[in-house]
């Protein structure tokens, strides 16, 4: 039987590469990068029984041999046998089978099981004794199994949207938790990709507005111990178990009964369905650690294959800067070369348009820190694929110097926590802390205007000083601007909490960030509801006055420079009852809940009609750092700031803590006919304000009425030009004023 599988008559020629190449037959070569060990079986499964092949030849800390009837639907593994020394940080167990890091297919989605690990742990996965004792329990009968899958696939004439980052506009949404609950999706379909696929959720989304679907982590995954003991699953999934395979989870249950090949097959679909209908599809990887974690873990692929050339340790002790345990090596040439396999197969094979990487600092760290030009930042940039997508970096770890955002290179553009804080402390936590205190003196508006401009503070600061004044490397896009993300508080959280509340996850509400810069609008929680007392006036007052904040955050978001991001469900109000960290949560706390009131599609369309107002005006959308108005020349690339008086603000202006209302101007495009010069107010005052134009030479003509979060509905909104000379703003508000050029 092993004859058929290795051919032993033809020379062997040495791979360059890890992984299995073979051609339509199933014949080629089988290789993994395994430096350490003494020797590796390749494992092929048929039926009930396990065949093994030792790969006879090492070349390069690659161990590898020729290999036939690897045809797709086989399932195979590797079996280690090397040094066991966990105080050295060395775990091979030839009792474990291990998943080829380079599977495009896993046999199926698993618990973690205490099969799993090297060493001897008890029925709550805890290790047994004080040291590591090599576990005799072999776990080829419960282990997930590498599956060979086919590249074949119609793509239909697929179109890849190419959205120019300018016009980008990201959802952030999970696979499942988007469509569990959806009424208009099949039984079979909902939580899954093809229920993402769906002409009822494509339909939902192309109306809202948005661009680029930026879905939670899809790779195959496992369950960390912890979490396996509280009887919780990581929904989020960022905790990878093959970075080259789908979450067969996620797929129907016709899909997961029929093989890998089928999940694949669904995911491609997605993505097929999703260009078609016009959106491009960013996936969030993660590739700073994986489902191993550190010391205690178990042994699933990179761990038992070779620990030390994998992961980074520090004569033997796990190096964490991810808060996992353990942090993969970016140092490594196999680590690399793994991670640039990964994302240049979702490209490729999937049709993928790009990634946001996970704890993006981590893999730009060697022995000195983080580095702007890391091997495999540079490799990433460079590639002649990878650089044709949209490539984007959460610029943290929890390390010595994790933070840092701005410093990614170019292409990168960037997760903008500083974007988030400062919004949130503009509309949430000052006026929290002045509701409180009665002190109006708290923030001002320097960082706000910052934000609005596109965080060149940020984005320019590592640019090199042989560039011209006002060049620049990056571009306004390269901030992603988000005010919530699947990490935290949702917007409507944001507005009826001030503290969280995780208690279901388990850690007695230890877990989740305290730093929230949230506000309550006066009452900590959901106003209960007395369906026996009728219409409650002061409930209805709070309930008004949160949905004005978070109108005024959403318009805040979506009309500043840089690349918007949207959390799914922010739109029309989605809770996770206070949850900050709902990464355990498959259940209706994180599901989206697709029962909407009338409230709720009141706010739906409050954003639609702002992602229509970004289109409609390209200097919402300026490609370039902006630059001081010129009242001789006014063109789309400028702004210019005012104070409510519609006078120019001075030095002692932005440095005034009491002033809590800004009023930009962004010019229209010179010479275009139905350009329009913008003039938009933020209002977090506790008091209604007038607004006076600004006046000649600054821009004059027709004025009209654009936005005003004020309303719960546009439709509300007076159609009438403005003769007066002002603007009536109303507390915690943006209103847009659009100016038609004479």
């Amino acid at each position: 039987m092993l004859a058929e599988r290795f051919d032993r008559a033809t020379p062997p020629v040495a791979p360059t590469a890890p992984g299995l190449s073979v051609d339509e037959q199933g014949r080629g070569t089988f290789a993994v990068a395994a430096p350490r060990a003494h020797s590796v079986d390749l494992c092929i499964r048929q039926g009930g029984t396990e065949h093994r092949q030792r790969l006879r030849h090492f070349d390069g800390g690659l161990r590898w041999d020729r290999v036939t009837g690897m045809t797709p639907g086989t399932q195979y593994g590797l079996r280690v046998d090397g040094p066991w020394d966990p105080s050295a940080g060395l775990f091979c167990n030839p009792r474990k089978l291990l998943l080829d890091p380079h599977a495009r297919g896993v046999s199926h989605a698993s618990p973690l099981m205490s099969s799993f690990f090297p060493y001897e742990v008890d029925s709550m996965l805890d290790r047994v004794g004080d040291h590591h004792v090599r576990s005799e329990v072999d776990s080829g009968p419960t282990a997930v199994w590498s599956e060979v899958v086919s590249d074949q696939f119609d793509w239909q004439d697929d179109l890849r949207p190419m959205v120019d980052w300018d016009s980008t506009v990201i959802y952030e949404m999970h696979v499942k938790g988007f469509t569990k609950l959806h009424p208009d999706l099949p039984a079979e379909q909902r939580g899954t990709y093809a229920g993402l696929a769906h002409p009822a959720v494509t339909g939902y989304l192309r109306e809202l507005g948005v661009t680029t679907i930026e879905l939670l982590p899809i790779h195959a995954a496992m369950d960390e111990p912890h979490l396996t003991r509280l009887g919780l699953t990581n929904y989020w999934g960022y905790s990878t178990l093959s970075f080259l395979a789908p979450n067969p989870a996620l797929a129907t249950a016709a899909s997961q009964r029929s093989g890998a090949q089928a999940v694949l097959d669904e995911v491609k679909t997605m993505v097929r369905s999703l260009h078609a209908a016009g959106f491009e599809v960013i996936l969030d990887v993660v590739y700073n650690h994986t489902a191993e974690g550190g010391a205690d873990g178990p042994a699933l692929s990179l761990r038992g294959l070779d620990n030390l050339e994998y992961y980074w340790t520090d004569h033997g002790s796990f190096l964490d800067v991810t808060g996992t345990g353990g942090t993969l090596d970016p140092r490594s040439v196999h680590v690399m070369d793994l991670i640039v396999s990964s994302l240049r197969y979702w490209v490729d094979e999937v049709h993928v348009d790009g990634f946001r990487f996970d704890l993006a600092a981590t893999l730009g760290r060697d022995d000195r820190g983080f580095r702007a030009d890391h091997p495999l930042l540079r490799a990433i940039a460079t590639d002649p694929v990878l650089r044709k997508v949209k490539l984007i970096a959460e610029p943290w770890d929890v390390g010595t110097g994790g933070w840092r955002t701005g410093g990614f290179p170019a292409p990168f553009a960037e997760w903008n926590d500083a974007f988030r804080n400062d919004i949130r402390s503009f509309w949430l936590a000052d006026r929290a802390h002045r509701d409180r205190t009665g002190d109006a003196a708290l923030g001002g508006v320097r960082d706000l205007a910052t934000r609005l401009a596109g965080s060149s503070d940020l984005m320019t600061s590592r640019d090199p000083a042989h560039l011209p004044p006002g060049r620049s490397l990056r571009s306004p896009w390269a901030s992603i601007n988000y005010v919530t993300a699947h990490d935290g508080f949702t917007l409507r959280d944001l507005t009826v909490y001030e503290g969280k509340r995780n208690e279901a996850n388990g850690e007695d509400n230890r877990d989740g960030t305290d730093d929230n810069r949230s506000w309550n609008h006066g009452h900590e929680g959901e106003w209960p509801i007395d369906p026996a007392a009728g219409t409650d006036p002061k409930r209805e007052e709070l309930e008004a006055a949160r949905r004005r904040t978070a109108r005024a955050v959403l318009a805040t978001l979506l009309l500043a420079s840089g690349t918007p991001m949207l959390t799914a469900g922010d739109e029309v109000a989605r809770t996770q009852r206070g949850n900050n960290n709902a990464y355990c949560q498959d259940n209706a706390i994180s599901w989206m809940d697709w029962r909407f009131d009338r409230r709720a599609l009141e706010q739906r369309e409050t954003v639609r009609r702002l992602l229509q107002l970004r289109g409609e005006h390209p200097q919402l959308r300026c490609p370039h750092f902006l630059r001081p108005a010129d009242a001789e020349a006014l063109d789309a690339g400028q702004v210019a700031w005012f104070g409510a008086d519609g006078r120019g603000l001075s030095h002692e202006d932005w440095m005034d803590p009491s002033r809590h209302l800004l009023v930009m101007l962004r010019p229209a495009i010179p010479g275009r006919e139905g350009s329009e010069h913008l003039l938009i107010v933020f209002s977090a005052e506790a008091e209604p304000a007038e607004l006076t134009l600004p006046s000649h030479p600054w821009p004059v003509g027709r004025t009209r009425l654009l936005f005003d979060s004020a309303l719960e509905s546009q439709d509300d909104l007076p159609d009438a030009p403005v003769r007066s000379g002002s603007v009536h703003v109303q507390p915690g508000s943006v209103v847009v004023v659009g100016v038609a050029p004479e």
